[in-house]
């Protein structure tokens, strides 16, 4: 039996891996490496994240973003410069290689409860018995996409996880639903692929984050007052994202409205020019009803002020976001998922990450009702397993039995 498994090889798998792997925690670690970002993110992407922020995290911060474009010659700055998909996808890769080398590329597709742990069926047969298992899923099975639109054909209708290559749709006209980063992101690539794109939004405008000015510093007033942080300036924003521990014990209410509130719906400022001018925008209107139309999606819509639009296209991307619900997660059994005390579909999770039932643990956006807004971005992926690790060293010097000679020096330490 293997002490701990983690399901899911994003910046939370791979950091949570390296971190036991450094302290010597007995631990295998199970799937595609970046798979949301190599599979399911649009080429030609930018993160909205800054480069400082955008770590996979090792113990030691031995391997950094930063290192890695100095290594490959990449332009890189902590701020200014966009993180282009492909760098952060290739850095991914690279994480793996030099500090999670033991990540194999199988799928879990069954986790049930044991007599002391947990039993995990793989892709190839294979079955594994843990103590302890580690969900870093991130955005996986959790697309949401309006009920309005689920009855459509798939060809007509598809969430925005779904697309890495938009030449598919070069000459065709879409519509893409939303008024976050990832639809318009969307809306400007599907215009440089060459697509008739237009953007349909219940907002009235859309959000941009404001452009830095190059070799200019913020005065110093203005930073005393708006401090950097990992999720942006301000001091909300700074405590999002070097409080997790501290919002963890915010009344429950409070957390799930701040995680439902806080860093709405917008666009990195990099992505303003290729949007703004270029595709048309239908501001102000929610989707009253969806149909098809002679091999047509036919839209009718209704504005906030009353008003009515009607739009035919080829097809519909819903880059409407992700809501976590654990019945989605399939490959946990219905037992496992009916003893999960959840809160808005989300599991309520311990101040170490564990969930109601005994030894399994979320980490990522599963986490953002119990640990805040950071969850949802890399950034978090820091504390998340820096957390986690301390509560399975612990765990591990209370049962030195189940640890190898040879490590527990390490643990030890």
């Amino acid at each position: 039996m293997i002490e701990t498994v983690i399901v899911g090889a994003g910046p939370y798998g791979l950091s949570m891996a390296a971190h036991f792997r450094s302290r010597g925690i007995p631990f295998r670690i199970f799937g595609r490496t970046m798979d949301s970002w190599l599979a399911h993110m649009p080429k030609g992407m930018m993160l909205k994240s800054d480069g400082f922020a955008s770590n996979i995290y090792d113990p030691e911060s031995k391997f950094t973003l930063k290192q890695f474009c100095a290594e490959r010659g990449i332009e890189y700055a902590n701020m200014g410069i966009p993180v282009r998909l492909e760098t952060f996808s290739e850095y991914g890769l690279a994480f793996r290689d030099r500090m999670v080398p033991e990540l194999e590329d199988k799928f879990v597709t069954g986790i049930e409860r044991a007599a002391d742990g947990f039993q995990l069926r793989l892709d190839d047969g294979e079955v594994v018995k843990a103590r302890r298992v580690v969900l870093a899923v991130g955005i996986t099975h959790f697309e949401h996409v309006p009920a309005n639109l689920t009855q459509l054909p798939a060809q007509f209708v598809s969430h925005s996880y779904r697309h890495h290559d938009l030449q598919q749709f070069k000459g065709r006209s879409v519509v893409v639903l939303g008024a976050g980063s990832s639809a318009i992101d969307m809306a400007g690539l599907l215009r440089d692929a060459d697509a008739d794109a237009t953007l349909v939004a219940r907002a009235n405008s859309l959000k941009f984050h404001t452009a830095p000015v190059p070799g200019k510093r913020r005065p110093w007033l203005q930073r005393m007052r708006h401090p950097d942080s990992g999720l942006g300036p301000g001091m909300r924003s700074r405590f999002f994202s070097d409080g997790a521990a501290l919002f963890h014990y915010l009344p429950e209410s409070l957390r799930v409205d701040l995680v439902r509130t806080t860093l709405g719906p917008s666009a990195g400022w990099f992505v303003k020019d290729k949007v703004m001018g270029r595709v048309p925008l239908e501001l102000g209107y929610n989707v009253e009803r969806a149909e098809v139309r002679n091999g047509k999606v036919h839209l009718q819509l209704r504005g906030l002020n009353g008003s009515a639009r009607e739009i035919d296209a080829d097809h519909i991307i819903a880059a409407t976001g992700y809501k976590v619900n654990m019945e989605r997660l399939a490959f946990l059994n219905p037992a496992i998922r009916s003893q999960l005390k959840c809160l808005h579909g989300m599991p309520v999770l311990s101040s170490s990450f564990e969930s109601s039932v005994p030894g399994l643990y979320f980490v990522g956006l599963a986490a953002a009702n119990s640990f805040g807004p950071v969850m949802r971005f890399a950034f978090g992926a820091g504390f998340a397993a820096k957390r986690v690790t301390q509560t399975m060293m612990k765990s591990l010097a209370r049962n030195p039995a189940s640890v190898p000679a040879s490590r527990m020096s390490t643990i030890a330490e």
